[in-house]
C-alpha cells in the first residue's frame, strides 16, 4: 500500500512545464495561429489557381505562368510556415523552461518577406491577367 502512495505522489509532483503553464499555453496558441495562417496561405494559392483556370476565355500564357507560380509558391510558403512554426514552438518550450526566451525576430522577418513577394506576384497577376 505504501508503494502505491509513493508512486501517486511522484506522478503528481509538479513538472518544470507546469511551473510556466501560462507561457506554455500562450506558446501553443501562437503555434496554432501560425498553423491557421499556413492553411490560409495554401488556400489562397489554390483559390487563385482554381479561379484562373475556370476562366478559360481569358487565359494568357503569362497569366497561366503567374497562376502556377502563385499556386506553387503559396503551397511552398504554407509548408515552410508549418515547418518554421513547429521548430520555433519546440525551441520556445526549452527556452521558457530555462528562462532564456527570446522573441523569434528572424522567423517573422523571413516569413513576412516571403508573403510580400507572393503579394507582389498577385499584383502582377491581376494587372496582366
Amino acid at each position: 500500500m505504501k508503494g502505491n502512495q509513493t508512486k501517486k505522489l511522484e506522478s503528481s509532483s509538479p513538472t518544470v512545464d507546469s511551473t510556466y503553464i501560462q507561457q506554455h499555453l500562450a506558446n501553443e496558441r501562437t503555434f496554432l495561429a501560425w498553423i491557421r495562417t499556413a492553411i490560409a496561405i495554401i488556400g489562397v494559392g489554390f483559390l487563385v489557381t482554381n479561379v484562373h483556370f475556370t476562366m478559360k476565355s481569358s487565359l494568357s500564357s503569362i497569366g497561366d505562368l503567374l497562376a502556377n507560380i502563385i499556386g506553387i509558391s503559396s503551397v511552398g510558403l504554407g509548408i515552410l510556415t508549418i515547418i518554421m512554426a513547429t521548430a520555433v514552438y519546440m525551441k520556445k518550450i526549452t527556452a521558457i523552461n530555462n528562462q532564456t526566451f527570446r522573441a523569434p525576430k528572424k522567423t517573422v522577418v523571413i516569413l513576412s518577406i516571403f508573403i510580400i513577394i507572393i503579394s507582389l506576384v498577385f499584383c502582377m497577376y491581376f494587372l496582366i491577367a
